[in-house]
């Protein structure tokens, strides 16, 4: 059987895609390595809408005979120390049954892709560090730790949450 493939960055507008991302981005937040809950109905139903009046976020999505597969939610930013912008990849989800195929390559070529076609100097991401399956499919595409010099060791990815009320 041959398998039908398709990268393609997502238009925010089309319904389909639309329905295909939040699908794929609540599957993902029910997984362990994203948080285990599904998303809140106020993140579903308006994420889409939230996406497109942000000039600066894009995301790739897979598609394997025709069925949403794999999505990268993506986000410019600024490197001071470049004075370039960068791509801070922000979600990358695979769904299990499509694991195996090298989607997340072909999403990450997309996106760097995209990257250099804006003059972006890098990518970024977070992972979890016992993710190892991501970090794994990470560092084969080129993905390493950040450090400026080692005697002060790696960068971390903090949080601190706002209280909305």
């Amino acid at each position: 059987m041959t398998t039908n493939l398709s990268i393609i960055q997502v238009d925010y507008s089309n319904s389909r895609q639309a329905g295909d991302l939040v699908h794929l981005l609540n599957t993902y937040a029910t997984d362990p390595m994203g948080g285990g809950k599904p998303l809140e109905d106020f993140v579903t139903k308006n994420l889409v809408t939230e996406l497109h009046k942000r000039p600066h976020a894009f995301s790739v999505i897979s598609y394997v005979n025709n069925q949403p597969a794999g999505l990268i939610n993506c986000f410019e930013a600024f490197s001071t120390f470049s004075c370039k912008p960068l791509i801070n990849i922000h979600d990358v989800i695979v769904l299990k049954e499509f694991r195996g195929m090298s989607l997340s390559q072909m999403m990450l070529s997309k996106v760097e892709e995209i990257a250099t076609s804006k003059g972006c100097c890098k990518l970024t991401l977070e992972v979890l560090s016992k993710n190892d399956i991501a970090k794994s499919s990470y560092k084969k595409f080129g993905f390493d730790s950040y450090e400026l010099d080692p005697s002060a060791g790696n960068a971390m990815f903090w949080q601190k949450i706002i209280s909305s009320g």
